[in-house]
């Protein structure tokens, strides 16, 4: 099968390298609106040459690892244009406002999927082997997939080594909000709340593993992050009142030297790490 990935940044490039292993993949091809991505994607070799649209429309799969806006419209411009058997999958951090949008002559061919993965770093250059091995991807309301797309689709991630998982869009833009979207949202306000004190390098320059852990994520592209936001907006805010109310609430029982009450919420903080292993 021949692939096209649209968007050579961390997710197509990192996909890229992935795919190379799998035996039912020939050639890889790439589009991306940024001309030095795909200049760089060549010299790394990311893809076996550059492509035009017209040419991604005759393809078997097409990946588009690009914002959920680009997704969409990508999508519009692809409708009536493929073949019966073109498989299309996306990688958006959204998925109800893609799944909403797929005109209905494409939806047989549409599969959308989140990747729980990724680094704060973009571009071709940011693109890594191993991304995707043993990581979580959601598959958001597959059984509207034709039967044929499905199976590829499972091909392709079980492929690459990552770990399925199935539900509606709407309940994966939840979740997403708690674990994904709200802490960006902490991650770029503790870098802010740091860079706006008159000590900020002195502050810095006491920062250990702890601060540099919860400010990486504030090195984010702040374009990509704005548009999940906007799209994911009504979860996200939920998700942020539910943490305000849990961080004003510990700071109440600090105030009030309630240590008991403080120690209390921090061991039940510590038996998240049991789910996790």
């Amino acid at each position: 099968m021949n692939v096209g990935i649209v968007g050579l940044g961390l997710m197509g490039g990192s996909l890229a390298i992935a795919m190379r292993k799998l035996s039912f993949i020939n050639n890889i091809y790439g589009l991306d609106h940024n001309k030095e991505h795909q200049a760089q994607a060549m010299k790394l070799q990311l893809v076996d040459a550059l492509i035009d649209f017209e040419k991604l429309t005759q393809l078997d799969i097409i990946i588009l690892a690009i914002p959920v806006n680009g997704v969409i419209k990508t999508l519009e411009m692809l409708e009536g244009k493929v073949q019966e058997h073109t498989t299309i999958i996306d990688l958006g951090s959204t998925k109800e406002i893609i799944v909403n949008a797929v005109p209905d002559t494409l939806r047989q061919n549409f599969v959308a999927a989140h990747p729980m993965t990724g680094t704060e770093n973009n571009g071709p250059t940011a693109a890594i082997e191993g991304l995707y091995n043993d990581k979580v991807v959601v598959l958001c309301d597959l059984d509207d997939s034709g039967i044929y797309q499905q199976e590829i689709a499972v091909r392709l991630f079980s492929g690459i080594h990552m770990r399925l998982s199935y539900m509606h869009a709407h309940e994966h833009d939840r979740h997403a909000a708690f674990i994904s979207h709200m802490p960006h949202v902490i991650s770029y306000s503790l870098a802010n709340a740091v860079l706006d004190q008159e000590d900020k390098y002195n502050i810095l320059a006491m920062a250990a593993g702890g601060f540099r852990s919860m400010s990486r994520l504030a090195k984010s592209s702040p374009n990509m992050w704005e548009d999940i936001f906007k799209q994911n907006k009504n979860n996200l805010l939920d998700a942020i009142e539910i943490f305000e109310a849990e961080l004003t609430t510990l700071k109440k029982e600090i105030k009030s030297d309630a240590w008991d009450d403080v120690r209390e919420k921090m061991h039940k903080a510590n038996s998240l790490q049991e789910i996790f292993s």
